[in-house]
């Protein structure tokens, strides 16, 4: 029986991820895991996020109208992100936005995918619960106020 089984089984399906910035499929064994914390603390981050053509509108309104709504969606966009529990997989293309040891995202990327995506890093969680106000505050202040303001000027 266990031949059949291995001809006409149900195969397991093999874990697959995605970068979490780009959605992007990656290749097992490939990434780097970063925090919450990690992720929104890049500046440079944030001056993609808020460019992207799905915001970029609101990036605009909020730069060159003053626009309250513009700049309360874009307070939105930031809670999003600053907001997620999980883990981030980044892909090698997209890891040079954020100001990290490599090395060692490299190394937590290994357990992550060893684990089959249950690994989780300390200082995992919502940015609000592991930052310091402060720290947090800065962060936000500049996804908010400031990201992309050097797209919409030029």
């Amino acid at each position: 029986m266990s031949v059949l089984n291995k001809l006409f089984g149900k195969k397991k399906n093999s874990f697959k991820a995605f970068c979490s910035v780009s959605k992007e499929p990656l290749e097992k064994g490939y990434g780097f895991l970063l925090t919450t914390s990690e992720v929104i603390s890049s500046y440079k981050y944030w001056d993609n996020i808020m460019t992207e053509p799905e915001t970029m509108s609101y990036t605009i309104n909020h730069f060159t109208k003053g626009d309250n709504t513009s700049t309360r969606i874009r307070s939105m966009i930031f809670e999003k992100y600053a907001e997620v529990n999980e883990p981030w997989m980044v892909s090698d293309s997209y890891i040079k936005w954020f100001d990290v040891d490599h090395e060692k995202a490299r190394e937590l990327a290994q357990k992550w995918w060893e684990n089959e995506g249950s690994f989780v890093p300390d200082n995992n969680g919502a940015a609000s619960t592991v930052l310091s106000p402060d720290q947090f505050q800065e962060i936000r202040t500049y996804a908010i106020m400031e990201a992309g303001r050097e797209r919409v000027e030029d």
